[in-house]
């Protein structure tokens, strides 16, 4: 089986520095400038490591950060194909990098990145001439990951893959390619359409689901929700609120501004700090443990999909939650919201393995007002 290998090394670099997006030169450098670091290369490589030596042929591959560095790493041999046209990629050489595993005829193609990087392996693939017949796996490593052609995580990523290599059958489906509007994006709106399709693997439980946006109807559950999370908040300690309408619904209760799509730290009723990042959290944790106050995390799941961590809030780092602890994350959802996975677990995807692993079993999660759900985190 012939699999090639994609990686866009700037994916998901305005992530933890509350950028909430990567795409276009002007925020990549902003992001670098915020002391941002590239963490799709790490990503691509968990993907490779659930893969092992069961692949038995040279992977197709890009030149240098877009695929070759990481093979290196894995002890895989690789086959350039292409090489990016300068040390900093671009769009362009996702485009053409795709383009040209096309034309070498591929059976698989693994891509590391996030939405912006699906639109671009679409565009290359089109314009090879396979879009429509050419399966592909993606290695979620992006900001925004609204698109269905993503594993829930790089393990998984990797196993699918590894499935494959091995002969194993499994059906194809088309799956929604998401462009979202970065601009909009960080001024609070959600502007989604269906960029596209690209076949995938079809396993409801390894590949995730397009996101869902909210219903009209779930406003009353959430604030009941709402209610519960105001009424239960402690004196003195320092509450992280997470991003999401239904979080948003807690800060409206408190009657506080809030960051829709970012993160916002609470204390006392008063906002502390807005937007914040991975590096800002961390110092509000130095000032919460030298002050002697605790901590908690208010996050909702991704409708849909089920993230409750590692897509468009990854602020909250590992070291973030780490640091924080499981027993102290708070996770809120309509009972509506849950149903939408039907069946699905609640999903964590911190890039950190073994604490993916720590946080993993059955949660706690406020569904209304007085009313817990256990639901499995995985």
């Amino acid at each position: 089986m012939k699999i090639g290998l994609l990686v866009n090394p700037l994916a998901g670099i305005g992530g933890e520095v509350a950028l909430k997006g990567s795409d276009g030169a002007a925020i990549v450098d902003e992001a670098f400038a915020r002391g941002a670091q590239p963490k799709a290369a790490q990503r691509a490589l968990d993907a490779l490591r659930s893969i092992g030596d069961r692949i038995g042929q040279p992977v197709y591959t890009v030149g240098g950060d877009m695929g070759e560095a990481v093979l290196e790493l894995t002890g895989l041999a690789a086959e350039i194909v292409y090489r990016p046209l300068a040390s900093k990629t671009s769009a362009g050489d996702t485009r053409a990098a795709a383009a040209a595993l096309c034309a070498h005829g591929i059976d698989l193609l693994l891509f590391a990145g996030g939405d912006g990087t699906a639109r671009d392996v679409l565009d290359g693939l089109n314009a090879g001439g396979c879009a429509g017949t050419q399966t592909v796996i993606g290695i979620p490593a992006g900001c925004k990951i609204h698109s269905a052609v993503y594993a829930v995580s790089p393990q998984q990523a990797g196993e699918l893959a590894a499935q494959l290599a091995q002969g194993e059958l499994l059906s194809v489906r088309q799956a929604e390619v998401m462009d979202l509007d970065e601009d909009a994006f960080r001024n609070g709106r959600v502007r989604a359409r269906c960029y596209g399709y690209l076949p995938v693997p079809f396993d409801e439980n390894r590949m995730q689901a397009m996101k869902q946006g909210g219903l009209d109807h779930e406003a009353l559950a959430q604030q009941d929700i709402a209610a519960d999370v105001v009424e239960n908040m402690d004196a003195d300690t320092l509450y992280l609120v997470g991003s999401g309408t239904t979080t948003a619904a807690v800060m409206q209760a408190l009657e506080l501004d809030n960051t829709l799509l970012g993160i916002d730290a609470v204390r006392n009723g008063e906002v502390i700090a807005s937007d914040l990042d991975e590096r800002s959290i961390l110092s509000l944790l130095d000032q919460a443990g030298q002050g002697g106050y605790g901590v908690r995390i208010i996050v909702t799941a991704i409708g849909g999909q089920g993230h409750v961590f590692g897509r468009g809030n990854q602020p909250f780092s590992a070291a973030v939650i780490r640091r924080i602890g499981r027993e102290n994350i708070v996770i809120i959802a309509t009972r509506e919201k849950l149903r939408s996975l039907q069946g699905r677990p609640l999903r964590v995807d911190t890039g950190d393995s073994a604490l993916n692993r720590d946080l993993a079993g059955i949660k706690q999660v406020v569904t209304g007002y007085e009313q817990r759900t256990l639901y499995r985190l995985s």
